[in-house]
């Protein structure tokens, strides 16, 4: 056995030979991929339809060219993801990560449509962005050495707090004008289907746990269904099958105010792209250097450059689903592959997509609470990595993610400020990410002027004992109960205060 192992390695490559397999490669049965895959696709499904909807109703589109947007977006946003997650030179992460259409932009492009500019102004604007983002992504994939656990903690973190209201807002039933936004049904289903992931994932089948979002998800449809809260009476209508037509509203045109505009979003886009990229590989535990960033945002860049020429618009790696990495525990690349692949077939086959829609909003609502959620914990458990003693680490934390909680406390915050400083900021993401690199480079690569005790902030983040004290105890000596008992298990008599006093 021995002689075929060393003849196996003598004819491989010595990389090849020592090469370890990194969590992300493993690859699963058929089955279980697609399956895993699938949930993947329910997860961001709300979130990859949200902006077609948006940008579609500014530009006064009805409703069936709103649809061929959505279907447009799902074949795009499958396409990315394949290309990020199997890779080819150059191009694309090879980690778990799926694409689809960033909310980054959307409130620029809604602008640009308002503006006079049109859908096609948008397309326009969004090719030539993409092309520039795609030139300094070099630039980019070189920040690695400023994304310390202190940053990327941060940033892991507020990446779970800002989604939060995202599921509350599905939760409350996803549309605020609705008379039954907020209603006790919407919140009871919403609570049902979490109720539904808390319980899968105590079960001691790991397959049924690790499924649970997905589970929870049909569970919570049924039961909305049988409470008269599920519409499938749509699923029928529209076509069955429709390819993406190419540049089906027009061949785009190019203006130039609207691709200044559009670069401030490719440039957000990036830096988010940056966070997820090192976030789900803290999470998968692999190795993420530059070139591997620069990779996946060269892949993002290039997705958002082709993306308009069939109807869709800036593509980025979807937070939610880093998430789903997270609580589910399946590190597979091809896992999400399987999810791209699916997100294909949804936009070939528009019938599929209207099932997948007639999902209810408050049961993504329920399954988001713990998905979002886990992300903030990912982040805290990476922040427990990270060394407060005699630094400004601490101080970083705290004011990246207050600076973070900004924009989502108060979604207005921003709205007098310039719109190139309000488009980058308004995302509490890059506000977060922005203050954690800048104060991690001021406080930790500028050492200048630092001291052992730069702040209150410092003091506070250790117990202090002082020498006097451990002079007094004896080999042996330990508190158990609040007692001090010696080496001899004999109980040690304490001073009170009151008693040095005199």
């Amino acid at each position: 056995m021995n002689t075929k192992k060393k003849s196996r390695s003598a004819d491989s490559t010595p990389s090849q030979a020592h090469k370890p397999e990194r969590p992300e490669d493993k690859r699963l049965s058929i089955g279980s991929t697609f399956a895993y895959g699938f949930q993947h696709v329910l997860t961001m499904y709300g979130g990859i339809i949200a902006p077609p909807l948006i940008i579609g109703a500014a530009a006064g589109m009805s409703s069936q060219d709103i649809g061929l947007l959505i279907a447009a977006c799902l074949f795009v946003g499958g396409l990315a993801t394949i290309l990020q997650t199997v890779g080819i030179p150059f191009f694309g992460s090879q980690l778990p990560l799926v694409q689809g259409v960033s909310f980054a932009g959307v409130s620029t492009m809604v602008a640009i449509v308002q503006g006079g500019g049109g859908i096609q102004a948008v397309f326009g604007s969004v090719i030539v962005a993409s092309l520039i983002g795609l030139a300094i992504t070099p630039l980019f994939s070189k920040i690695i050495k400023f994304f310390p656990p202190v940053v990327t903690g941060t940033v892991i973190t507020t990446i779970g707090l800002t989604l939060m209201p995202v599921a509350a807002n599905w939760a409350m039933g996803g549309n605020a004008k609705a008379d039954n936004y907020g209603s006790m049904a919407n919140i009871g289903l919403a609570a049902a289907t979490m109720g539904v992931v808390l319980l899968l994932s105590k079960v001691g089948n790991a397959a049924i746990s690790r499924l649970s979002i997905l589970l929870a998800m049909v569970i919570g449809t049924i039961i909305a269904f049988i409470a008269g809260m599920a519409d499938f009476s749509k699923v029928g209508q529209g076509d069955i099958v429709a390819f993406p037509t190419p540049f089906a509203f027009g061949a785009p045109t190019f203006e130039i105010a609207a691709i200044i505009s559009m670069l401030i979003v490719i440039l957000v886009t990036l830096t988010e792209t940056s966070a997820d990229i090192i976030a789900v590989g803290e999470i998968v535990d692999t190795k993420v250097d530059s070139r591997r960033i620069g990779d996946g945002l060269r892949a993002d860049m290039l997705s958002s450059a082709i993306s308009p020429l069939f109807n869709s618009f800036t593509q980025s790696a979807f937070a939610q689903n880093v998430g789903l990495v997270a609580i589910t525990g399946i590190k597979s690349r091809f896992v999400v592959s399987a999810g791209g692949l699916i997100l294909v077939v949804l936009g070939l086959l528009p019938v599929l997509g209207r099932v997948v829609a007639a999902v209810p909003t408050p049961v993504l609502g329920g399954a988001g609470v713990v998905l979002f959620g886990t992300v903030a914990a990912s982040g805290i458990r990476t922040l427990a990595k990270v060394e407060y003693k005699n630094n400004m680490n601490l101080i970083i934390v705290a004011a990246s993610i207050g600076f973070g909680m900004i924009p989502i406390a108060a979604p207005k915050f921003y709205d007098q400020f310039p719109s190139w400083f309000s488009t980058i900021f308004h995302s509490g993401i890059s506000s977060a990410a922005v203050m954690a690199i800048l104060l991690n480079v001021l406080f930790n690569h500028f050492k200048a002027g630092n001291t052992d005790n730069q702040s209150v902030f410092v003091a506070g983040t250790d117990r202090i004992v002082s020498e006097e004290d451990i002079k007094c105890l004896s080999e042996g000596d330990r508190f158990e109960n609040g007692k001090l008992i010696d080496a001899d298990g004999k109980e040690v008599p304490l001073k009170t205060s009151s008693a040095s006093e005199h």
